[in-house]
């Protein structure tokens, strides 16, 4: 990236970290540059105009210069367009900027990922019932980060027959379940899925709540082999639900396979 100024860029915040005495490092994700380190000098203080502005979840404005990683914001502005999250849709959120900040490379332009993040937010923050938006995310961003395999064929080239199941292993070709019954499955990483739910997870459409069940498996599975870390936004949720804390704003702790879990 040059060192000219971008000036008045969308993009969306996924983390903010103390810098020094006043300032804030950024993360952020934008629509033509992928995501972007800023620093943002004296946004702490009391009286920056910054303050109230560099929240997540919602889109703004950013204008930056710089030709090292860490480049300089020098204005932004708050786009709003829907109110911030609230209960379980604000763990949903933080799980979506966790994911995007560890499963994307900086400075790594994906224009179509910032629409699915951009669409994703805005049904995060407006709408009650978004698992299926979740799916859908998960999904996006592994495939167009290169990380998803193919669920339209398996591993003879065959398409994905929607009355069959698969065994499904990461960056490994779907295999037809008959055949993975010679393997030794419990040394296996992997899941027996429906073709149907392959197909409505590519297709980012669900006709049911066992097609969502089994989306959140095999989305679980793959990021799971790329964040063997786990996902620290998710792991406080279950903290949570373990002591029951404010079942009004966070829901009853449901079963760790519920498809509503992030």
């Amino acid at each position: 990236m040059s060192n000219h100024r971008i000036n008045h860029e969308p993009v969306f915040m996924l983390a903010a970290a103390p810098w020094r005495e006043s300032s804030l490092w950024l993360e952020v994700y934008s629509r033509r540059y992928g995501r972007v380190a800023l620093l943002a000098r004296s946004a702490r203080k009391r009286m920056s105009e910054l303050r109230g502005v560099l929240v997540p979840f919602v889109p703004m404005s950013a204008s930056w210069y710089g030709s090292q990683e860490l480049k300089t914001l020098h204005r932004a502005e708050w786009l709003g367009g829907w109110p911030q999250p609230q209960g379980r849709a604000l763990f949903s959120g933080l799980y979506v900027n966790e994911l995007m900040l560890k499963l994307t490379a900086r400075e790594d332009p994906m224009p179509e990922l910032y629409d699915t993040f951009a669409a994703t937010m805005q049904t995060l923050c407006r709408e009650p019932n978004h698992i299926a938006a979740l799916r859908r995310f998960e999904w996006q961003l592994l495939h167009q980060s290169g990380y998803a395999p193919d669920l339209r064929h398996d591993v003879h080239g065959n398409e994905v027959d929607p009355d069959a199941q698969y065994w499904l292993r990461p960056e490994e070709a779907l295999l037809p379940l008959a055949e993975a019954n010679g393997l030794d499955r419990q040394a296996q990483t992997g899941i027996a899925v429906n073709g149907s739910t392959l197909i409505q997870l590519h297709q980012g459409e669900f006709s049911d709540g066992l097609s969502l069940h089994q989306a959140l498996k095999i989305n679980r599975l793959l990021i799971g082999f790329r964040i063997p870390e786990g996902i620290k936004s998710r792991q406080v949720l279950q903290q949570l639900q373990q002591f029951d804390l404010n079942p009004v704003s966070f829901g009853r702790p449901e079963p760790a396979e519920n498809p509503q879990a992030v």
